[in-house]
C-alpha cells in the first residue's frame, strides 16, 4: 500500500490511531472505575478476572490474528476487532452481574487483540521502513496518551454520571474509525491461499494462556509449589514442545519457527521481554513506594505515574522522528535501554525519608528510555523479515513484551514478599515481636500501607495506650516495604542492563526505502530465511 498517495496515508493512519486510542483507552479507564463498579454489581472475589480474561484473549487473538492478516490482509481483522470490541463495550455496560462483565471483557480482549495486532503491522503496510519511524512513534503516543487520560477520566465519570457510561462513552470514535478504514483503507489482494494452522493455533494457544495464568496466580491464589500451579507450567511445557512438533511439518505455520534464525528478531524479541518486565515493575510498584512508602494519597500516586508517561510520550514522537530522518536505531536502542537500567538503579537507593522529586527525576530518565525503545524493536523486526512475514513479526513483538510484563511482575511480587519477611523478622528481636493489633491489621501485608485515610481512621480508633504501637507497626511496615520495593527496583535495573547488552549484538540492517526492495535486497540472514523456506 505504499503506493497510495500521501493524503490517503495520512487519513488512514488518523483512523488508525483513533481505532487504539479507542481500544487501548477502554483498556486504562476500567482500572479507577472497577471498584465503585463492583460495588454495585458485586462480585469482589472475581474482580482479577475483570482483567485477566481480557489480557488472555487479547494476548492469543493478537498472535494469531498476526500470521491470519499476513494471509487475507489487515483491513478484514481490524473492522472485525472494531466491531467485536465495540459489542463487548456496549454489553459491558449492561451487565448486572461480575459473570456477564468478565465475559463482555473476555469478548471486548478478542477484539483488541485483532486491533492492536493489526494496527502496527499496518504502519508497515503503509511506509517503507526508513518511513516508519514516525509514525511507530505517533502510534506508540497514541497507546500512552489512554494511559494518561483513561485512569483520570474513569474516576471522574463512576464520580459524577452513571458507570455504564465507562463503556458508552467512546463508542462514537469507534463508528468514526470503522467508518474510515472501511472507506480508505485498500483491498487485499491474496496472490496464494494457504491453508490455516488449526493444530499450531490451538497448541500456542493453550500454551500462552497457561503460562500466563501460572504467572499470574503463583503466589497470590496459590502456592507457587501448588498443584494448580505446577500443572499450569508442566501444561505450558507439554504444549509448547507439541507446537514446536507441529510447526515444523506444517504447511503454512502460524509462527515460521524459522524466523527465529534471523538474529536480528530474536535478539529484539528477547530485548522486548526483558523491557516488558521492567516496564511492568515500573507501573505496579510505584504506587507501592509513593502510597506505602511515603504516604501520599492515590491521587499523588497517580500523578507521579504521570510523569513517566508524559515522558514516554514525549520521547517515542521525538525517536521516531529521529529514526526517519538519520535512518539508524541501534545506537538509539542501546541508548533508550540503557537509560532504563540507570533509572531503575537510581529507584534503588530510594529510603523512606527520601524526597518524592528524587523519585520524579528517576521517573523521567526511565520515561525516556521506554519512550525510545517502544518504536525501535519493533522497527528493527520489521525491517529484518520480508514483508510477507510482517504480521506474525510485529505481534511476535507484542506478545513477547506481554508475557514478559507478566512474569516480571509475578516473579517481583514473590520477591517482594520474601525480603518483606526477611526484613520484618530482623526489624525486631524474637523476644519482642510487632504487638497485634486486631484481625483488621495484618502487618505482613504491604497493601495495609497504601491508604492513608485508612490508616489515620483505624490510628483515631484505637485506645490513646496503644497508639505508640501503631506507629511502631506502621514505621517498621514502612520500612520493610522500602527495602522490599528498592530491590526489586535494582532486580530490575539488572534485566534491563541484560536487555541494553543484547542490543549491542543486534545487527543493524539499514532501513530499506521501499517494501518491494526486501524481495530484492539479500542479507546474511535473509540468506538463512531463503533456505530455510525451501527446507520447509
Amino acid at each position: 500500500m505504499e503506493h497510495l498517495e500521501q493524503r490517503t496515508k495520512i487519513a488512514i493512519m488518523i483512523a488508525i490511531m483513533s481505532t487504539v486510542l479507542f481500544s487501548s483507552i477502554n483498556m486504562t479507564i476500567v482500572g479507577t472505575s472497577l471498584p465503585k463498579i463492583i460495588a454495585q454489581i458485586g462480585g469482589m472475589e472475581y474482580f482479577d478476572w475483570v482483567f485477566t480474561a481480557y489480557m488472555l484473549s487479547a494476548t492469543v487473538t493478537a498472535m494469531l490474528v498476526g500470521k491470519l492478516s499476513d494471509m487475507y490482509g489487515r483491513k478484514v481483522f481490524i473492522l472485525i476487532g472494531i466491531v467485536v470490541f465495540m459489542t463487548g463495550a456496549f454489553f459491558c455496560g449492561t451487565s448486572d452481574n461480575i459473570y456477564q462483565l468478565i465475559l463482555f471483557r473476555t469478548l471486548q480482549g478478542f477484539g483488541g487483540g485483532m486491533i492492536m495486532s493489526s494496527a502496527f503491522a499496518t504502519v508497515g503496510d503503509l511506509f517503507s521502513p526508513r518511513e516508519r519511524g514516525r509514525w511507530q512513534g505517533l502510534l506508540g503516543a497514541t497507546f500512552g496518551l489512554s494511559s494518561v487520560v483513561g485512569p483520570t477520566l474513569g474516576g471522574y465519570i463512576v464520580d459524577n454520571f452513571d458507570w455504564h457510561w465507562v463503556f458508552w462513552i467512546f463508542l462514537p470514535i469507534g463508528f468514526l474509525a470503522f467508518t474510515l478504514i472501511w472507506r480508505l483503507y485498500p483491498k487485499h489482494d491474496q496472490v496464494v491461499k494457504e491453508k490455516i494452522d488449526y493444530l499450531g493455533s490451538i497448541s500456542l494457544s493453550i500454551f500462552i494462556i497457561s503460562l500466563l495464568l501460572g504467572f499470574s496466580w503463583a503466589g497470590s491464589k496459590y502456592e507457587w509449589g501448588s498443584a494448580p500451579i505446577i500443572g499450569l507450567f508442566s501444561l505450558a511445557a507439554f504444549s509448547i514442545l507439541a507446537f514446536i512438533f507441529i510447526e515444523k511439518r506444517a504447511k503454512s505455520p502460524i509462527l515460521p519457527l524459522f524466523l527465529f534464525r534471523n538474529s536480528t528478531f530474536t535478539l529484539s524479541n528477547i530485548a522486548g521481554f526483558l523491557i516488558g518486565m521492567g516496564m511492568f515493575v515500573v507501573i505496579m510498584y510505584t504506587p507501592f513506594y509513593v502510597q506505602g512508602v511515603l504516604g501520599r494519597s492515590a491521587t499523588v500516586s497517580g500523578l507521579v505515574e504521570l510523569v513517566i508517561t508524559i515522558t514516554m510520550v514525549i520521547s517515542s514522537i521525538i525517536v521516531g522522528q529521529l529514526i526517519t530522518k538519520f535512518g539508524r536505531y541501534k545506537a538509539l536502542a542501546v541508548l533508550g535501554t540503557s537509560l532504563m537500567a540507570v533509572g531503575l538503579y537510581l529507584n534503588s537507593y530510594l529510603t523512606a525519608t527520601s524526597p518524592l522529586t528524587q523519585m520524579l527525576v528517576n521517573l523521567v530518565i526511565i520515561g525516556l528510555g521506554l519512550g525510545i525503545t517502544m518504536p525501535v524493536f519493533t522497527i528493527s523486526i520489521q525491517n529484518s523479515v520480508k514483508h510477507k512475514y510482517l504480521g506474525v513479526s510485529t505481534s511476535v513483538m507484542q506478545v513477547s513484551r506481554q508475557i514478559g510484563g507478566t512474569i516480571g511482575v509475578a516473579m517481583m511480587s514473590m520477591i517482594m514478599g520474601n525480603r518483606m519477611e526477611d526484613r520484618l523478622q530482623d526489624s525486631l528481636p524474637p523476644q519482642e515481636p510487632l504487638p497485634s493489633l486486631g484481625d483488621e491489621m495484618n502487618v505482613q501485608d504491604p497493601r495495609l500501607l497504601m491508604d492513608p485515610g485508612q490508616l489515620e481512621n483505624i490510628r483515631s480508633g484505637l485506645p490513646s495506650t496503644l497508639e505508640p504501637a501503631f506507629d511502631t507497626v506502621i514505621t517498621t511496615l514502612r520500612e520493610a516495604l522500602s527495602y522490599s520495593v528498592t530491590s526489586i527496583f535494582f532486580i530490575s535495573s539488572i534485566i534491563i542492563t541484560v536487555a541494553a547488552f543484547i542490543t549491542l549484538f543486534i545487527k543493524e540492517i539499514p532501513l530499506r526505502t521501499s517494501n518491494i526492495d526486501e524481495d530484492e535486497t539479500d542479507n546474511n540472514d535473509d540468506v538463512i530465511l531463503k533456505v530455510a523456506e525451501q527446507n520447509t
